[in-house]
């Protein structure tokens, strides 16, 4: 009995330690990824990181792009999450709402991996399809109907207009993309700052949907 309990805490390690494998892992795989790009990433090397073996891998992941499908998910959920929580309960104007998720998205735009993967998929999507398909299922697909709906409210309750900005209402979120992009390319040549170009992104927005 005595040896059976002081052998419980390790069991008990062992144990938490195998239930956080996948995340680390996927944060290993993120690594590589940002490091290496797609199609140059290694799954030793992603095990290396992750200080495992690369057979424990394929016990979580069956291929690289299953864990790079993980990676993408791991990082846009707890975003769509949290932006859809302030669309069902939120009480105030759709202005008000914008004001919040816009925040929320470049928080996570700049503040966690989605850029790196959204580097990737840029660069690398048009020779692997898969990743491509995957993360406008997974990211943009899901964040147009988000956008859709917040313009919808909108419209529905005559704070903002009718027109080709609420037909097509992806360009609401446009210049955080564009954002994105110059970060990834032209910041060291010419540095943007992250907080007054989304005030800038807000206004333009906010002023363009506002009901006349």
């Amino acid at each position: 009995m005595g040896k059976e309990s002081s052998l419980a805490p390790d069991t008990a390690k062992r144990r938490r330690r195998k239930e956080a494998r996948p995340a680390e892992i996927i944060a290993a795989g993120l690594a590589e990824f940002a490091d290496r790009g797609f199609a140059a990433t290694k799954l030793e090397d992603v095990a290396a990181r992750a200080g495992v073996v690369k057979g424990t891998i394929y016990r979580y992941f069956d291929s690289k792009e299953a864990l790079f499908e993980a990676a993408l998910k791991a990082q846009i959920a707890p975003v769509f999450d949290e932006v859809l929580g302030s669309l069902d309960r939120f009480p105030g104007s759709t202005a008000d709402l914008l004001r919040l998720v816009v925040p929320t998205i470049y928080r996570e735009l700049f503040g966690s991996g989605i850029h790196v993967l959204m580097r990737i998929i840029i660069a690398e999507g048009g020779r692997f399809p898969a990743i491509a398909e995957f993360y406008h299922r997974e990211s943009i697909s899901r964040g147009k109907a988000i956008l859709e709906a917040i313009v919808r409210r909108g419209v529905e309750r005559g704070e903002f207009r009718s027109g080709a900005a609420a037909d097509l209402p992806m360009v609401v979120i446009a210049p955080a993309v564009m954002a994105a992009v110059w970060k990834m390319t032209f910041d060291r040549f010419e540095p943007i700052a992250i907080e007054r170009f989304m005030e800038a992104h807000l206004d333009l927005v906010l002023n363009g949907l506002a009901a006349r």
